[in-house]
């Protein structure tokens, strides 16, 4: 089998669309999670909406999408070593030799350049953000610091693109407050809540901890057991934050409390399936019953944001005396 690979790797030939590949415009669907910023950000504060907020979305998005890209290069590029462990993973572009290295260390730096340069329309703030969320990239892939390979260090440094995603929404959006420390802390640990469930799931598949360990170091030190203790971690912090924000910023939210919980209950025994679509997020929208959860999720959060439901308010009145804040 190796030395069928590595003959294959000798014949092949840098190819075009190797390079675009590489760019994984299929995952660009996980830059929804810019939307949550821009949709909390017109729910708590309508009044200062950008009023270009179209041309803004647009410039935005593609900025993300941009940035991203160049993190997934750099990532195809560096992983390209440990890849060839892998059962499926070592047939990627980079591994089985269709990528153009130099090529492809332009087109890194290029994406980047490109989406900053279109995240000057929205402002210096949206523009600071991609520029942290391509450093937190490079940290993840590139030693010394090469943060994937570190235990716990792997999930949560990947995952804090969740909270730089909603924060680029709110930049978008155009408020001039400041996005609520309990939402981005919430968003940060949903996804590692996420993360680790992809890690879980990559585990069980690949099925031989050494073999595992050569494709990611960090799995010589998980066990499922870990990953599972982890994952309830996670998730735990992540409804504690949001319930901070919801009894702080807009109560009726905690009336899809259920379906969020579902979803993330769903997302969990997906995750104990055999070849797990959670090992692969691409391929999560053939998941029926998760769809229907996120999407019955989404449109009940959307309408609580905008709605006051006054009698819930008077059943979570403070009953007894409230420790004020210092002055």
């Amino acid at each position: 089998m190796i030395d069928d690979l590595a003959h294959r790797r000798r014949a092949a030939r840098p190819e075009l669309r190797a390079h675009v590949e590489i760019a994984r415009i299929d995952h660009w669907f996980k830059n929804v999670f810019v939307f949550p910023g821009i949709v909390a950000a017109w729910g708590i504060d309508p009044a200062h909406l950008a009023r270009n907020i179209w041309a803004r979305m647009a410039a935005g998005l593609l900025s993300v999408c941009l940035v991203a890209s160049s993190n997934y290069v750099i990532n195809e590029v560096l992983d390209a070593p440990s890849d060839r462990s892998h059962p499926v993973k070592r047939n990627r572009p980079v591994p089985s030799g269709r990528v153009h290295l130099t090529a492809a260390y332009a087109q890194w730096i290029g994406l980047m350049l490109g989406g900053l340069a279109l995240g000057t329309y929205v402002g210096p703030s949206f523009v600071a953000t991609m520029l942290v969320l391509w450093v937190m990239g490079c940290l993840y892939n590139i030693r010394p610091v090469r943060s994937k390979d570190l235990p716990y260090i792997d999930v949560l440094s990947e995952s804090v693109n969740n909270p730089l995603r909603m924060l680029a929404g709110w930049h978008i959006a155009g408020t001039s407050w400041m996005a609520p420390a309990s939402l981005l802390l919430s968003y940060w640990m949903v996804g590692a809540y996420f993360m680790a469930m992809k890690r879980f799931a990559e585990y069980r598949d690949i099925g031989d901890p050494a073999r595992a360990a050569a494709y990611r170091k960090s799995f010589a030190y998980y066990t499922e057991e870990k990953l599972l203790v982890s994952i309830m971690f996670y998730g735990s912090a992540a409804m504690l934050f949001l319930g901070a924000f919801i009894m702080r910023y807009k109560l009726e939210l905690i009336l899809a409390f259920p379906l969020v919980a579902l979803v993330m209950a769903v997302y969990l025994a997906l995750a104990f399936k055999k070849d797990s679509a959670v090992a692969r997020p691409e391929g999560l929208y053939r998941e029926p019953a998760l769809m229907l959860a996120v999407a019955g999720c989404t449109v009940l959060m959307g309408v609580l944001l905008f709605v006051k439901i006054p009698w819930l308010h008077r059943v979570f009145t403070p009953t007894a005396p409230t420790i004020s804040a210092p002055r």
